[in-house]
């Protein structure tokens, strides 16, 4: 059943993007296709991280009530429909999408503590991540041969991602029935095996390293949405055609699945992490210098060097949520935290960035405030390796040693 498992997470990984980077990819097709409002596209792109950002506390929510594999495929299945539904009805475009964004983050809070209750390694973290990436690549890059294959029919290409929505729901069903309980089994044995001397629990909000790793999740994530919702445009304002600048917003997603998957299992060697963390915003930064004033020849590169070190981030990202709590239950309420807090923060990235290039008419104080904000990404990445474990119960005798023993002092 491991094995199934590990094959459900990557499967549900690689659905919880498509739905986001199959419009970024045809974003300029898509007033014209369902009759929107050109006015409305930073509001399409925002929509999705806004709910993220709102729907945190539904995961851990149905968990409790239904066991994380049943929840999971049930978000799966809401996925589905307003994939099927935000098509098929150009009025409920933007609903449907908000929805839909509801939808992944139900899903995507659960991943971590199905790691963590599975006692996975960081390379299940990284096959996570890196589903999330490929799901993004396929999203971005299939999008307009479907549109083809369709003959042309845009919001057919967009509804055909339910199919492995639907897929996903059936594997994680599979999957983690049994398993949906495994963080309460996983901490009934660690309990069985170690005296603990409780106190008085700490709530998250209280603790530092929460708020670290909450801010290093949003601000990655608010970095990823700012540019793949808006990298394709700017590319086409550079001179490329439309089904160029989709390539690269592909491309941007494929050149990072390496990265994606080699972060979390990297991030488990102290020596590594302590220049990894901070490191990767500084990155973050230089990246968006080179794809901003190198020539047009030169974008292939900067796109996949920017799509290293973005997805290496986000691999980070998840595999802080697990690292940097004492269990599976702190794993899931850090998860929801981290990305709760993170996405609504999150979401300020595709408006903000669209709205400074409207303003201006042109890219390069957009691209200069993204800059500042990995900067700032930098120095969250430092707080969020250093302090005390996150745990929901603060107060053991367990956590406290375990805490002693932090990877990074």
């Amino acid at each position: 059943m491991t094995g199934l498992m590990l094959l459900a997470l990557v499967v549900v990984s690689v659905n919880l993007r498509p739905a986001i980077t199959t419009v970024a990819g045809v974003m300029n097709q898509v007033p014209g296709a369902f009759n929107l409002d050109p006015a409305l596209l930073p509001l399409l792109g925002t929509l999705p991280v806004l709910a993220f950002g709102i729907s945190g506390p539904i995961g851990p929510w149905l968990a409790k009530r239904f066991g994380t594999g049943r929840a999971v495929a049930l978000a799966l299945l809401v996925l589905a429909a307003a994939l099927v539904v935000r098509a098929t009805v150009p009025a409920l475009l933007l609903p449907g999408t908000f929805l839909a964004g509801m939808a992944i983050m139900t899903a995507s809070v659960l991943v971590p503590q199905i790691v963590k209750a599975n006692r996975g390694t960081g390379w299940w973290t990284g096959l996570c991540t890196m589903g999330f990436g490929l799901g993004a690549a396929l999203g971005a890059g299939l999008v307009q041969p479907l549109e083809h294959a369709f003959g042309g029919n845009l919001p057919s290409a967009l509804a055909v991602w339910a199919v492995p929505a639907l897929l996903g729901a059936f594997l994680i069903h599979r999957a983690g029935g049994p398993a949906g309980d495994g963080a309460a089994r996983s901490l009934a044995g660690d309990a069985a095996s170690t005296i603990v001397t409780r106190k008085r629990a700490v709530p998250l909000r209280k603790q530092r390293t929460a708020w670290a790793v909450t801010a290093f999740f949003g601000l990655q994530a608010m970095l990823y949405f700012a540019i793949t919702s808006w990298l394709a445009v700017y590319l086409v304002s550079r001179g490329l055609a439309a089904a160029d600048a989709a390539a690269l917003l592909a491309w941007f997603s494929l050149a990072g699945l390496p990265a994606s998957l080699l972060a979390p299992v990297l991030a488990g060697r102290p020596a590594i992490l302590r220049i990894m963390a901070p490191g990767l915003g500084v990155s973050v930064a230089l990246a968006l210098f080179g794809v901003l004033t190198s020539p047009v020849e030169l974008q292939f590169l900067m796109v996949g060097i920017l799509g290293v070190v973005q997805s290496a981030g986000f691999g980070l990202a998840m595999a802080l949520v697990v690292i940097r709590s004492d269990g599976p239950q702190s794993a899931g309420k850090l998860s929801a935290m981290s990305q709760g807090f993170g996405f609504a923060l999150a979401s300020l990235g595709p408006l903000g960035a669209g709205l400074l290039h409207t303003m201006t008419g042109g890219w390069e104080l957009t691209f200069w405030a993204l800059a500042a904000e990995a900067i700032v990404l930098a120095g969250a990445g430092f707080l969020a390796i250093r302090g005390p474990m996150v745990t929901v119960d603060q107060g053991s005798q367990q956590a406290e040693n375990v805490s002693k023993a932090s990877l990074v002092r």
